[in-house]
């Protein structure tokens, strides 16, 4: 621990100018590692043409299955059918073989037997062998032989020659549709109206006797609109557009986990950052990256021509897609629990809260949202969560381009009904307001928990640190009741009252204390350490067949010690004495248990004091803290930006701090690529960035 020597003070920036100066430097910084981390990139932007492509074959399957039937097609003057000839009964789905391609009644009389032979032969395009047709006497004979031989024949007739002028006749086919590989089977038309043509036509020409009589007859259905086809997008859209979000939100997880977990952000907190600076990069980064992600989505569903993207209004359908990632953008405050094991547990629930696994449909989501028989409360509260809305959005969107003819949503009518939308209990600019509105909630949540929920060090403030007017203003700090920084453990025994062996120790505990106690406030003394006491409590481990319970640990003891100014401080002690903890305490990294400390007369204890503090001290900590994708250079031109130092000296101060640590030929190289030793001078040129009034090094030579 070292006290520098006065030399002219470095001028450095406060208040929104410094603000403002962060959150360039952070925003560069997440272009530089976004840019050199290409593929997770490239995923996050592209994730969607995927998964858009995925409900084009779902689509596509959905259409070739009804793509046989002219129902699902627009048609203003339908094809005639005309006398179409009788199927060969091998064409019918499902049949056995041997089949034949009609049955008939009515043997006992020679005239009917003429009839159906000329059936046979006169078929138009296909004459009927004899053997595919089988005769009977009586109608109770064919439904008996039906009756034990299903599926061998698509249909049967029954004719009665009752005198010389009249000809009865039946006809017996199965009504049921059936549907293979995408096409359907109507037995009325394939079946059933052959057979009737094919015997009203030769019964007519054996009635008047002349074979060559013409008896044509054709079909034709009415002129009509395509019906609704059943829509990827309304039913299987709410799961891929929610895993698009899921994956860029795994990435930003990711990020974010990482810095905490690498310290990296507490390396930065140390240099003075800013919260405000901090989230508002993060968000602007993600949004600028949400908003890609959306732009292509909604291009790639216009590349592949779905009635969807290409009828309804491209605003409209990019404003939806873009305020939904950024909602899920903002739920990211689960992330900011600091115990790992907490994050993981709240990642599964987040895209779940609202209904556990029904993410494979929409239904129980849109019954709920889109519905009037649920009260307004009810659908307020289920509208809090996003993949509520975006169900509604898309089902509203989609329900508007049902059929090739719909208009679709455009911009001026966001505020009215969808068409199509009977119900009309929400329209498409009223899911914009609640996805704004959560948005806000979600990133003004995330910073509050990120303040009152501990780190991994278990430092956290007061739930209301907001209403403390120095965490606004930067002034007071002195005392540690003023917004103070709170320590999350559980309970500990108190601290052992300890008697120092050394007379010199004793001393200036007796000095400190008594300085203290009288509220004297010595001008050449740089840090002033007053009873300071780190406990560490006690943990239960519960295994399998038994249960460890370990005993709480006093790494600091009550420590009463000066350090005057312009001066080398060394703490000395064998591992496990309390050095990096005292320097922790100090650099608010680690919650005190008790005591205090005044650096500059400002407390360690207190959140707007220790915002002071990080103004005026520079940090090399025990292990290097580095991006792996950042040079050094980068890494200095990143903390002087945070640091405060003005734009123009920058440059200027970075090369000198690398010429100092004999790392300019290797400025511009990657600290992944950097031994050890030199991560270390890096971390040391850190350090001394803003020539700080007080360095800390601990262990800078290791």
């Amino acid at each position: 621990m070292k006290k520098l020597r006065n030399s002219p003070k470095m001028e450095l920036q406060r208040g929104f100018p410094l603000l403002v100066q962060q959150y360039k430097a952070l925003l560069f910084k997440n272009l530089l590692l976004s840019w050199r981390n290409k593929r997770s990139t490239f995923l996050q932007l592209f994730s969607s043409l995927f998964f858009i492509l995925l409900i084009f074959l779902i689509q596509e399957a959905i259409e070739s299955r009804y793509g046989s039937s002219s129902s699902f097609q627009t048609d203003t003057d339908p094809r005639p059918l005309v006398a179409p000839p009788i199927p060969a009964c091998e064409e019918k789905f499902y049949t056995k073989l041997p089949c034949f391609d009609f049955v008939w009644s009515g043997n006992d009389s020679a005239r009917i037997r003429e009839i159906v032979r000329r059936i046979r032969e006169n078929n138009l395009g296909r004459p009927i062998p004899a053997e595919k047709v089988k005769a009977f006497r009586t109608p109770d004979e064919t439904d008996d032989w039906l009756a034990n031989n299903p599926m061998y024949c698509p249909g049967a007739l029954h004719f009665i020659d009752r005198n010389a002028t009249v000809i009865s006749y039946g006809l017996q086919t199965n009504s049921t549709p059936l549907a293979k590989r995408g096409n359907f089977e109507d037995p009325t038309f394939k079946f059933q109206i052959p057979l009737q043509l094919a015997a009203e036509r030769e019964i007519a020409r054996s009635l008047i006797g002349d074979a060559s009589f013409s008896w044509v007859v054709s079909l034709k259905e009415f002129a009509h609109p395509a019906r609704e086809i059943l829509s990827a997008v309304q039913n299987a859209g709410p799961t891929f557009f929610l895993a698009i979000a899921m994956f860029s939100f795994v990435f930003q997880i990711s990020a974010l986990v990482t810095e905490k977990e690498l310290k990296l952000r507490q390396a930065m907190t140390m240099m003075g950052l800013y919260d405000t600076a901090y989230w508002l990069s993060w968000l602007t980064w993600e949004g600028i990256i949400t908003l890609l992600s959306s732009l292509l989505t909604v291009l790639f569903g216009m590349m592949f021509q779905f009635d969807f993207f290409l009828h309804n209004s491209f605003a409209v359908v990019f404003l939806l897609f873009f305020l939904f990632q950024l909602n899920m953008v903002g739920r990211i405050v689960c992330c900011l629990f600091a115990r790992p094991d907490l994050r993981l547990c709240c990642l599964p629930l987040l895209p779940s809260l609202p209904h556990p696994p029904l993410w494979a449909s929409s239904s129980l989501s849109l019954v709920s949202f889109l519905s009037q028989d649920f009260s307004n409360t009810y659908r307020n509260v289920w509208s809090i969560f996003p993949p509520n809305l975006l169900a509604g959005g898309l089902n509203l969107l989609s329900g508007a381009t049902e059929t090739p003819q719909d208009p679709g949503v455009s911009w001026n009518g966001r505020m009215r009904c969808a068409p199509n939308d009977t119900e009309c209990v929400v329209t498409i600019n009223d899911i914009y307001i609640w996805l704004v509105s959560t948005s806000c909630l979600w990133f003004v949540l995330a910073i509050y928990f990120d303040n009152v929920f501990p780190n991994t060090s278990g430092v956290r403030k007061s739930l209301l640190y907001f209403l403390n007017p120095g965490y606004w203003t930067g002034k007071g700090g002195n005392k540690w009741e003023e917004g103070s920084m709170c320590s999350c453990l559980s309970s500990i025994p108190p601290s052992e009252d300890i008697v120092p062996d050394d007379e010199d120790v004793q001393e200036e505990e007796s000095i400190v204390k008594q300085q203290a106690a009288e509220g004297i406030v010595n001008t050449s003394i740089a840090v002033q350490i007053r009873g300071l006491v780190k406990t560490y409590a006690g943990a239960t481990k519960i295994g399998c067949c038994k249960c460890k319970r370990t005993s709480p640990y006093h790494a600091l003891k009550g420590i009463w010690l000066n350090f005057p100014k312009d001066q080398l401080f060394c703490l000395l002690g064998p591992n496990g004495a309390g050095k990096t903890t005292a320097i922790n305490c100090l650099t608010g990294i680690t919650p005190v248990t008790g005591g205090d400390a005044l650096i500059y007369g400002y407390s360690i204890r207190s959140s707007t004091g220790m915002s002071n503090i990080r103004r005026m001290i520079g940090v090399c900590p025990q292990f290097d803290i580095l991006w792996d994708a950042l040079s050094g250079e980068e890494h200095l031109y990143l903390f002087a930006s945070i640091k405060g130092l003005t734009p123009a000296s920058i440059k200027s101060v970075a090369q000198k701090l690398l010429a100092e640590v004999k790392l300019t030929d290797d400025a511009k190289v990657r600290s992944c690529s950097y031994s050890g030793g030199m991560k270390r001078r890096l971390s040391v040129a850190i350090a001394l960035i803003g020539e700080p009034k007080l360095l800390i090094l601990d262990e800078p030579v290791s």
